[in-house]
Order: structure tokens, then sequence, then C-alpha cells
């Protein structure tokens, strides 16, 4: 079984003479692989024949020493997970790392783009462009009604749609940008999540 990481280990009561310990509770918990566990089920994960009483008894010492915590659901559903403190519930930090990896477009190279080496990432790549071409069409059904023409005009078919499908790309990041700010922190913070507040 793989050793606790210091944070655990120093916290934890080292008491023998129990017949369950701490520590045998957290281990079972820190090797598992998943993220929280009902008392009954660490119960059977750490001795069939220990009583449930006794695992509630360990798990509420671990609990008033912050090694792990808990989430309480509806039907009485009470879920225990180690209490990491380098990320939020109920990842580990090596969950939130798993969770944070780079898009298939990030780990796509230039050499498995020409080889065909990535299918994630040329799949993910293909599907961007299939809905940046709904996006041209649209702006190319309204461009007339509005009578304007293209913004990037050339004699090259090919380098006159890059250069109009980079626009529309810069315009589409803005536009999240600016709505992403409005939410988190402008109007849409201030007014809507403010009135949800009062009226609870």
């Amino acid at each position: 079984m793989a050793p606790l990481p210091p944070w655990i280990d120093t916290r934890i009561d080292d008491d023998l003479n129990k017949k369950l310990t701490q520590r045998h509770v957290v281990e079972t918990m820190f090797a598992a692989d998943r993220p929280y566990f009902s008392a009954e089920q660490i119960r059977a994960r750490v001795r069939p024949d220990v009583s449930k009483e006794t695992v509630r008894l360990r798990l509420n010492e671990l609990l008033e020493m912050d090694v792990i915590a808990v989430e309480t659901y509806p039907e009485s559903i009470t879920l225990y997970y180690i209490n990491h403190p380098e990320s939020q519930w109920p990842l580990s930090p090596e969950g939130k790392d798993a969770l944070s990896y780079e898009t298939p477009l990030d780990t796509l190279t230039v050499g498995d783009f020409v080889r065909l080496r990535n299918p994630a990432g040329i799949r993910t790549l293909v599907l961007a462009g299939f809905q940046l071409s709904m996006v041209l069409f649209a702006v190319g059904v309204v461009a007339p009604l509005l009578a304007s023409d293209p913004i990037v005009q050339s004699s090259n078919a090919y380098w006159e749609v890059a250069g109009n499908l980079f626009v529309v790309c810069f315009v589409l990041l803005a536009l999240e940008r600016i709505a992403r700010k409005l939410r988190t922190g402008g109007v849409l913070a201030g007014g809507v999540r403010s009135g949800r507040t009062d009226s609870n």
C-alpha cells in the first residue's frame, strides 16, 4: 500500500490497540480508485467483521482532524472523502490534474496533423471547422440583407475564405471574453445574482 501523504500521516493517531485504526481507514480510502465512500463501503473494504458503529467512530475522529470530510444528501445518504487541501471535493490532486489535462487540440502538433496520428485532435478540429462553417453560412445569409461585402477580399478564393474565417474567430473570441467578464464581475453578477440572494 502506498505511503500516506505527510499532511495525513502527522494528524492521525497510531493507536494499535484498537480493532480498527484511523490509519487503516485512511489507507483504505487513499488506495481505492474512487473519490468517496459510504460508511458501509468502507466497512466492507477494511474488515467485514468490524461493526458499522466502529467504522463511524473512526470516521468521526478523522472528521475532527480534518483528514476526511463529509457530504450528506437526501434520503440519508452520507458520503465520506479525503479532505485534500490541494483541491476541492471530491478530487485528489491527481484527479484535479486529470481533469485539467490538455484538450485534444492542445496535443495536436503539425507533425501529427500531417501524418493523421492524433485522431482525437483531428476530430476536434474537424468538428470545430463544421461549426465555424455554419457560422459563415449564417453570416452569408445576413450579409446581402445588410448590403455588406466580405471584410477580407482577395482574388484567391482560399485566402478570402481563410481571412474571413479568421475575422469570424476573432469576433467570437472577443464576444466570449466580454460575456465572461459580464457574468463574473459585471452587470450579471451584480444584478441577477444579487437578486437571487435577496429573494432567498
